[in-house]
């Protein structure tokens, strides 16, 4: 039922000189190397748009619209994925004017449980030109818009316009936007200045927004600060709909979202009111939690599946790829749920809403509006310094549980001082950003150490079950030993790490 289609388009306007597309249509097909189409297709499209009452969708970068015509009418969800980018989720037409359940679960971080209603009403009139390649494969669809667009409730004139619509097709070259753009542009047309129809249509309500802070080289400490933490809410928002669409990363990405901006609050605490924050890092904590059950079995099943694929095939014996699927399907299925049910919680949505109210009435200190320059090298002085003593402490025992336990507290610490490192970034300059590397590495040595730690009992598990049913566990007991290796290679290389790790940080004390 559910069907998502990733589009790549660009928008244009014909410019005051007005474009002859379909003149100029032979130009664009011999920009992209094939002939010219035939055509072109006449279109009749009406599409009704929703939002919540303060359009919570369309400041999210998200639309949603119920669409007839065309070839492929129903109910359409666009998601944000990068510059020109956009995912477009669609569910059949159905009978109901009411949004599907699915796209409205899939846009809670949004709407927060606003109700969704008609915002407008687009009617358009599309004239469609496919340009192939000489095999006649289809590179791009170029389509001539005459838009007609109505607001409930607005007594108004209707608007229209025209505009110029490039989509790639699916597997074609996205150069190819670049050919087909300049041949357009030379013609006289210009990027819209919308990114979408929509947007075009409710400019006036959705106005600016609040500017984003950015940190400079003279920026105080807490805009720095301020520059980091919204980076970071506009990641977990943005990779709220990933998550629950199951898609690849997307967990990783709102869980490391969430301990930078847990780790930059704790860091550089001085810089904000502690009333205000009080307790936002033990829910940044929680929800990262919820979602470590299921990056945490992401990643060692791609770590099992990747030993097993080193191995020579008369190394793997028996059923091994059919029985990591057995074992990590349900578990990964369970996960998945428990991570969706966070998001779907009013704990979660509360969250979100205390982030808001930081980024838009910031509670910042008076040691806030010193120079990030001076400021920022203090607080990443004190994560090093608590990273140093992680190590120390690890240093102090021996080979065991013990000292398994210390080396991840290690690895926490180093996460911790890379975050710092992070927001110091934009004002401290190449300094901090060579320290990052270098975390990176030891981070890097420390997480494979780690990673390794969590797979040994799960492969002794599978051994086991093996050896149970009658199947050989040889393998399973042949990629514990390459863990146990693998760990002692990796501690072989922290003391270097860390010596460049150190090397790169006589900024902080200078």
């Amino acid at each position: 039922m559910v069907r998502t289609v990733r589009e790549t388009e660009r928008k244009y306007e014909a410019g005051d000189g007005g474009v002859d597309l379909p003149t100029l249509v032979g130009r664009l097909a011999g920009a992209v190397g094939g002939p010219v189409p035939a055509g072109p297709a006449q279109l009749a499209l009406s599409a009704v748009y929703y939002d919540t009452d303060d359009l919570r969708l369309a400041r999210a970068g998200q639309t949603l619209r119920r669409r007839r015509g065309g070839d492929d009418p129903g109910w359409h969800l666009k998601l944000p994925v990068g510059r020109d980018t956009r995912d477009e989720v669609r569910l059949p037409l159905g009978r109901s004017n009411r949004p599907p359940e699915q796209l409205i679960e899939l846009t809670r971080a949004a709407h927060r449980g606003a109700a969704l209603a008609p915002v407008a009403q687009l009617d358009n009139r599309r004239r469609q030109w496919v340009l192939t390649g000489d095999d006649g494969r289809p590179l791009a669809e170029v389509v001539d818009d005459r838009v007609t667009a109505t607001r409930p409730g607005d007594a108004s004139a209707p608007m229209s316009w025209g505009e110029i619509e490039v989509e790639l097709a699916e597997g074609a070259d996205p150069e190819i936007l670049d050919r087909i753009e300049t041949e357009l542009l030379a013609a006289g047309a210009r990027r819209s200045a919308s990114a979408s129809k929509l947007g075009r249509v409710l400019a006036d309500r959705l106005g600016d927004g609040p500017p984003q802070p950015r940190a400079r080289r003279k920026s105080p400490a807490g805009e720095a600060l301020l520059a980091y933490l919204w980076q970071q809410a506009a990641a977990i928002r943005r990779t709220d709909p990933a998550v629950r669409r199951g898609l690849p990363d997307a967990v990783h990405q709102m869980r490391v979202a969430c301990r930078r901006m847990r780790s930059a609050v704790q860091v550089f605490a001085p810089l904000l009111d502690a009333e205000r924050v009080a307790g936002l890092t033990d829910e940044l904590r929680w929800l990262a939690g919820e979602l470590g059950a299921a990056r945490d079995l992401e990643v060692l099943e791609e770590r099992i599946e990747a030993r097993v694929a080193e191995l020579p095939p008369e190394l793997v014996l028996g059923p091994v790829p059919a029985q990591l699927t057995r074992y990590f399907a349900g578990r990964r299925a369970e996960a998945a749920r428990a991570a969706t049910a966070a998001l779907d919680s009013d704990r979660y949505l509360e969250l979100l809403g205390r982030i808001d109210a930081l980024l838009a009435d910031p509670p910042l200190t008076g040691r806030a509006g010193r120079p990030a320059r001076q400021e920022m090298p203090d607080r990443v002085r004190r994560s090093l310094r608590r990273t140093e003593r992680a190590l120390r402490d690890a240093d102090a025992h021996p080979p065991g549980e013990a000292r398994d336990i210390a080396l991840h507290g290690m690895r926490k610490a180093a996460k911790r001082l890379r975050y710092a490192a992070e927001v110091s970034e934009p004002v401290v300059g190449k300094n901090a950003t060579r320290l990052v590397d270098e975390v990176k590495a030891v981070q890097e040595l420390l997480g494979d150490r780690q990673d390794g730690v969590v797979a040994r009992p799960v492969l002794r598990e599978l051994g086991a079950a093996a050896h149970a049913q009658g199947e050989n566990g040889f393998t399973y007991g042949l990629l514990y030993r390459d863990e146990e290796a693998r760990a002692e290679r990796a501690e072989a290389g922290l003391d270097d790490a860390w010596a460049r790790l150190r090397g790169r940080a006589q900024w902080l004390h200078g």
